[in-house]
């Protein structure tokens, strides 16, 4: 019985592990769709959110279904750290579909000025590692592994340089154009926090506490 028990919990990190790489894509192909102003990039990101949303539920249900089981102790934290999971992997791919929305809100205009898109590059790449880095720790549930994801500094710093460059009087650009890198950066930068968060509740889960032993 505790033998299918613990395949249902695998295939549930799985399911988690797999929705945060989709996530992760999701926000590489909206940045793609940002920097050269496609609308095809953000249209597949766009239409591949309600399957998303049916995954997200799909495995909410399954989580549901364990704590039906009676879990304790370590499994109990596995499960509900796999729903907090769910709901962080969840905000992560609505993050990027509000990016491709606003590449295709602007299109054929580009929703970023060429003096910002370096600044977007690097907090796309710096987005996507991460995501990438969250599968793999849901997968291995090593908190020592995990324990390398909770860092988004490089994250937090382009963030402020981006604000710093909108107050800035040299700033030629239109209120919209300041409004839509306002709120891109912050889509990037709370991309970030949602990916750390779940790193951190990997530790939790593995050790009962933050710390990585």
């Amino acid at each position: 019985m505790r033998t299918a028990f613990h395949h249902q919990l695998d295939a549930l990190s799985q399911h988690i592990a797999d929705m945060c790489d989709l996530s992760g894509t999701a926000m590489a192909r909206a940045t793609e769709a940002l920097l050269g102003a496609d609308l095809v990039r953000a249209e597949t990101v766009i239409s591949a959110h309600p399957d998303f949303v049916a995954r997200v539920s799909q495995t909410e249900t399954g989580a549901y279904n364990l704590l039906l089981q009676a879990p304790v102790a370590t499994d109990l934290r596995a499960i509900l750290g796999s729903l907090q999971n769910v709901a962080d992997i969840y905000r992560m791919a609505a993050l990027a579909l509000h990016a491709a929305d606003t590449a295709r809100l602007r299109h054929p205009a580009s929703a970023l000025p060429d003096d910002v898109k370096p600044y977007f590059v690097e907090m796309g790449r710096i987005a996507v590692d991460l995501s990438r880095s969250a599968t793999k720790v849901v997968l291995s549930g090593n908190p020592e592994q995990a324990a390398e994801l909770a860092d988004d500094d490089a994250m937090d710093e382009l963030h402020r340089l981006v604000f710093t460059i909108l107050m800035d009087r040299q700033w030629s650009h239109t209120v919209a154009a300041a409004v839509d890198v306002t709120l891109l950066s912050r889509y990037y930068e709370r991309f970030a926090d949602h990916a750390v968060m779940v790193g951190r509740r990997v530790i939790f889960q593995a050790n009962g506490s933050h710390r990585t032993s």
